[in-house]
């Protein structure tokens, strides 16, 4: 396959992933709209800054990254004093008033998925929509979210464990507060303990400083070899940055085809096949 091909190729796939809405020109690149400087969210929906990025999709894999040690706060999974199956797990999260994010939830979220998924997908907390069902990732970004898992990685969502480092949703949706997470993140710890997946997949700022306990920026993080509990950790954009960046989808393609490879699938997998 000569180059244009192969690129054209690269587009009709992460075309598919991303639902359509991936930008690109007639002489079969990617048209990345000029992007001025990233503003922290104050408001739905949910996501995160990001630096810029390179039109050429493959920069970021050619570029071995600089040199960045993370170390997780050290948490021993067998003494963690916490149920071990995520059904007993999930009855105390539902009653749970550890911190003062209680006072304002609708309902918790705790999560949802394949109890022995080889993904994890960890984002921060819910926004209003999670509130209101009690589910994670159902809004617009959890759409987005569906497609990358089922047309980028060829799964369907029911095979993946997606959840949130805090399960109440913080007032006006700002980011949860440190002795909220501190509150919750047990939980969390306690769920990757249950599901025991292959990799985990952080979705945005928030929740990578939270999981991984760095104030390092996601420029930073992405593309590094980071592991917690001695699972691969990859962060990624949060699906709702995507929705407002098109040029991080890019991004996000190159993190995705890393956790397919990381699971020994093929990096552009089939699509996934519905339920039967």
């Amino acid at each position: 396959m000569d180059l244009r091909a192969s690129i054209r190729a690269w587009i009709r796939h992460a075309d598919d992933a991303y639902g359509g809405d991936l930008p690109v020109q007639a002489a079969g690149a990617i048209a990345v709209p000029a992007r001025t400087e990233p503003q922290e969210r104050a408001s739905e929906p949910r996501g995160q800054a990001a630096p810029s990025v390179a039109a050429d999709p493959g920069a970021a894999a050619r570029v071995a990254p600089e040199p960045l040690t993370v170390t997780p706060p050290e948490v021993d999974l067998d003494r963690l004093d916490l149920p071990e199956d995520l059904d007993s797990l999930h009855r105390l999260v539902t009653t749970c008033r550890k911190c003062k994010l209680c006072d304002h939830r609708t309902q918790t979220v705790f999560g949802e998925g394949a109890g022995d998924a080889r993904v994890l997908f960890v984002g921060e907390a819910p926004g209003a929509r999670e509130d209101e069902l009690g589910r994670p990732f159902v809004g617009p970004a959890g759409r987005l979210l569906t497609r990358i898992i089922e047309n980028a990685m060829g799964l369907r969502r029911d095979e993946v464990y997606i959840a949130n480092v805090n399960k109440c949703r913080p007032p006006g949706n700002r980011n949860p507060e440190p002795d909220e997470v501190a509150a919750c993140l047990p939980f969390l710890h306690a769920q990757i303990r249950a599901v025991e997946p292959e990799v985990i997949v952080v979705l945005g700022r928030v929740a990578a400083h939270s999981l991984l306990g760095t104030h390092q920026s996601m420029g930073q993080l992405r593309g590094r070899e980071l592991d917690l509990h001695g699972i691969p950790v990859v962060p990624t954009w949060h699906p709702a940055y995507l929705l407002r960046n098109e040029a991080a989808k890019a991004d996000t393609w190159e993190d995705i085809k890393r956790v397919n490879r990381l699971l020994g699938r093929p990096e552009v997998p089939p699509r996934a096949r519905p339920r039967s």
